[in-house]
């Protein structure tokens, strides 16, 4: 399957590192125009070059799109897309009784309220062209929600419900709303992750074996997923393959879920 995106325009938030940049890179080898996304512009610039040096055509965006102005400005940069992408998140472990209500907010104007308001402002456009794609990052902890960071799990439950109801918005115009479900997933941000609940001595690949014999122990890889691995279905749910694919929640979660439906 041959998947060609020239002529599309795409945004990919929380892209200059991890699961985000090898969306970027995804979409970037099939002919796409990328925009790189982060807060800091150190970062966007190294992450655009990176794209731009293995032939993709890619540009960037500093904003903090978690905030109204920060979306904003994006807007003024960037006014329409084809292939929107909310992969922006933060998780951390907290005991479930220690979470307190600032990190009940924060964890949902980052994961939640970021995507509602670019979908909310991309999809009037997309809408008008007859043709686009939005897909949020969820995760598995949506569907089984973990007890060491039950505030970032609901949040990611709220991503699914998102996506749903965008999609019945969008219904019968040419746009798909999707989300995928991504499982325990190699990137920087989850090996620190994976030592705060693991001896930090153990060198990373016996530290992730145990991380994911503990407290990840229905994978059916039985290893951390790569980041090309999740970018490759955002990439197909962005092409025209992928065209009566909507409202659903896609899993690229290793056999994680321990269900036949999401």
């Amino acid at each position: 399957m041959h998947i060609d995106l020239t002529g599309k325009t795409a945004l990919v938030t929380g892209s200059t590192q991890g699961i985000g940049l090898a969306i970027a890179g995804g979409l970037a080898r099939s002919g796409a125009r990328v925009t790189v996304n982060g807060r800091s512009a150190d970062r966007v610039e190294a992450a655009v070059s990176a794209l731009r040096e293995a032939g993709g055509d890619a540009i960037g965006v500093a904003a903090d799109v978690t905030t109204t102005a920060g979306v904003e400005q994006v807007l003024a940069e960037i006014p329409r897309v084809d292939v929107l992408v909310n992969n922006l998140g933060i998780f951390g472990a907290v005991p479930a009784r220690e979470i307190s209500d600032d990190q009940w907010r924060t964890i949902f104007e980052v994961n939640v309220l970021s995507a509602a308001r670019l979908i909310r402002a991309y999809l009037p456009g997309m809408i008008a062209a007859g043709w686009g794609r939005a897909i949020q990052i969820a995760s598995d902890s949506a569907v089984v929600i973990p007890e060491e960071m039950i505030h970032y799990g609901v949040s990611k439950t709220a991503i699914l419900a998102l996506s749903r109801g965008f999609a019945k918005d969008a219904a019968g115009t040419g746009v798909t709303v999707n989300s995928v479900i991504a499982g325990p997933t190699h990137t920087a941000g989850v090996e620190d992750f994976v030592y705060q609940l693991v001896d930090r001595e153990l060198p990373w690949d016996e530290a992730q074996r145990e991380f994911m014999r503990k407290h990840r122990p229905q994978s059916l890889i039985q290893r951390l997923i790569e980041p090309e691995e999740i970018a490759n279905m955002v990439v197909y749910l962005s092409s025209p393959f992928a065209s009566a694919t909507t409202g659903g929640a896609l899993r690229v979660d290793g056999g994680y879920v321990d269900s036949i439906l999401p």
